[in-house]
């Protein structure tokens, strides 16, 4: 009998790769929307990549939900197998009001959990970020952060969005063993998501490259990210449904540490005819300018980080070494050309 899986926030940029993966793997796939009038771009953006599009309409169906209300979560349920819960906000700018941003996830989260738990809907993916493991230093004694590490919410260096995927996850394993001892949740820990979107509706990760291409910066910032390709993502989400090994586990779903510096040498050496900036600011630089801008001062607390990661429970979840980041960089810059949106 072919599973349904409800796939939450399914118009975004992971979510779309996970639901054209679902689609192929043999499942049903509803996908939630917060206008209806979605679920046509959703479509219309997985069709071209599928081995086999007939019968879609039937085996991808949506229905319109929001993270700040219980409003048709019961109903959405219906007939439900697998919950695979992606959305939650993901800006490039920080939010004045830190809770504009940690009240959907955590409530989102926590919605999402609630409703599958009174439809008696046993497995739970929920996508949460490594934000939820490296926000914070490692501590000492440790050589590499891996999925028994947590960020601290509290740490006055964590940003808004670290706070909200640290916050959200955490909720969600508490719910699991205080309320839903039967429950059977993974969460998903990517990195910093890369690789050629399936349209032109593109999440923040990839405007970073947009960005890039187009040299709006004269200098980069000395910061990296833990990067993965949003397939190695999307598979990752599909390959633990059915595999109980993975049930109450963390997966940190990432494959290197690229510093920006290293995402703009992948882009310049792959288009030489390009202006892209390839020098790094000084530090005390970013320091003056964050004083006055507060996206700018959100990331001085990673500046000259390097963060050592451990992804062999990744590997061995997925069989494999994951894609390698720097061509994801270079697959998400060859697609915004292509495309001309650059």
């Amino acid at each position: 009998m072919t599973q349904t899986v409800l796939l939450t926030g399914a118009s975004g940029y992971i979510a779309k790769h996970i639901a054209l993966q679902l689609l192929e793997a043999g499942y049903n796939v509803r996908g939630t929307v917060r206008d209806l009038s979605r679920g046509a771009e959703v479509t219309e953006a997985i069709r071209p990549h599928l081995k086999d599009d007939s019968n879609l309409e039937t085996r991808l169906a949506f229905v319109a939900l929001d993270l700040t209300t219980d409003t048709g979560w019961t109903e959405a349920m219906d007939g439900v197998d697998v919950l695979m819960h992606t959305a939650s906000p993901f800006p490039l700018d920080q939010p004045k009001n830190e809770d504009d941003l940690i009240r959907p996830a955590v409530d989102g989260a926590m919605r999402a959990l609630r409703a599958a738990h009174a439809a008696e809907v046993k497995r739970v993916i929920l996508t949460s970020s490594t934000a939820a493991i490296s926000g914070s230093a490692l501590p000492a004694g440790d050589i590499s952060f891996d999925e028994t590490n947590w960020t601290d919410p509290t740490d006055p260096d964590a940003g808004a969005y670290v706070r909200s995927k640290t916050l959200a996850e955490q909720a969600a394993w508490n719910f699991v063993s205080k309320d839903a001892p039967d429950m059977h949740l993974t969460t998903i820990n990517p990195g910093f998501v890369l690789g050629a979107p399936l349209d032109q509706h593109f999440g923040t990760s990839i405007q970073v490259i947009e960005r890039l291409l187009r040299g709006k910066d004269p200098m980069l910032p000395d910061i990296g990210f833990s990067t993965v390709d949003v397939q190695d993502v999307a598979e990752m989400h599909v390959t633990v449904i059915n595999k109980p090994e993975t049930f109450g586990q963390r997966i940190m779903t990432v494959d290197s540490f690229l510093t920006f510096k290293d995402i703009a040498q992948a882009v310049k050496a792959a288009f030489p005819s390009r202006r892209i900036p390839t020098r790094v600011a000084p530090n005390f630089l970013i320091r003056i300018l964050g004083r006055f801008d507060p996206t700018i001062k959100s990331i001085i607390p990673g500046l000259g980080r390097v963060d050592r990661i451990d992804n062999s429970r990744a590997r061995a979840t997925i069989g494999r070494g994951m894609r390698q980041a720097r061509k994801s960089v270079v697959s998400s810059a060859t697609y915004l050309i292509d495309n001309k949106l650059v």
